[in-house]
């Protein structure tokens, strides 16, 4: 098999952000195939996120985004691990991009994680659920079927980490989480999403 060229490597850098040796190991895993390349270097990517992820995060920054109307805005705290990453230029678009997507999402997330879901919120919503298959006439083994389902879809929903960013064709249909994931992977720290808040003129 030949080595990868000079030019699909330059093609995956920019794609990925990752490294030029990392870029020419993914090419040779994937026989040349771009896309599996860039599939291969996020599951690393994902993997090394991961094993950072206990690691303090006393850094960071602070972003806004205000749309044009002046009637919409966000704010976010995005966290790593060191004052360096904290004023690269990458990173600080990464929160304001996470500050555009609060704003304008279209299901304002409520929670950053799942976890942070509490478990009345999630009695209340499953209580919504299973009151509406009764009423449909679902049999009681259908019903804890469809309540699971709805519950795990409404999680998702609200949780800000498991939504598609608003700007789908730039981000490629990413998830928040992905996009974190890969921020995370290229500044080689733990990137995390502390915590953000969504103001809309006339709502409490």
């Amino acid at each position: 098999m030949s080595a990868p060229t000079a030019s699909d490597v330059k093609v995956l850098r920019e794609r990925t952000g990752a490294g030029m040796m990392d870029c020419k190991a993914a090419l040779s895993e994937a026989g040349g195939d771009l896309d599996k390349a860039v599939e291969i270097l996020r599951v690393k990517g994902q993997a090394s996120a991961a094993k950072r992820s206990g690691k303090a995060t006393s850094e960071g920054v602070v972003a806004s985004y205000i749309h044009a109307t002046g009637k919409v805005g966000a704010m976010v705290e995005v966290q790593c691990e060191t004052d360096f990453v904290a004023r690269n230029d990458e990173f600080r678009e990464f929160a304001r991009e996470i500050a555009l997507h609060v704003a304008g999402a279209p299901t304002p997330p409520a929670v950053v994680t799942t976890e942070e879901i509490s478990d009345a919120d999630r009695d209340a919503e499953r209580s919504v659920h299973a009151r509406k298959a009764r009423e449909d006439g679902k049999p009681d083994d259908v019903i804890d079927k469809i309540v699971s389902g709805q519950l795990t879809k409404w999680e998702k929903e609200i949780a800000l980490l498991e939504q598609e960013h608003i700007n789908s064709d730039r981000h490629e249909g990413k998830t928040i989480e992905e996009l974190r994931a890969e921020v995370a992977s290229r500044t080689g720290e733990n990137i995390r999403i502390a915590r953000f808040a969504r103001f809309v003129v006339g709502e409490e």
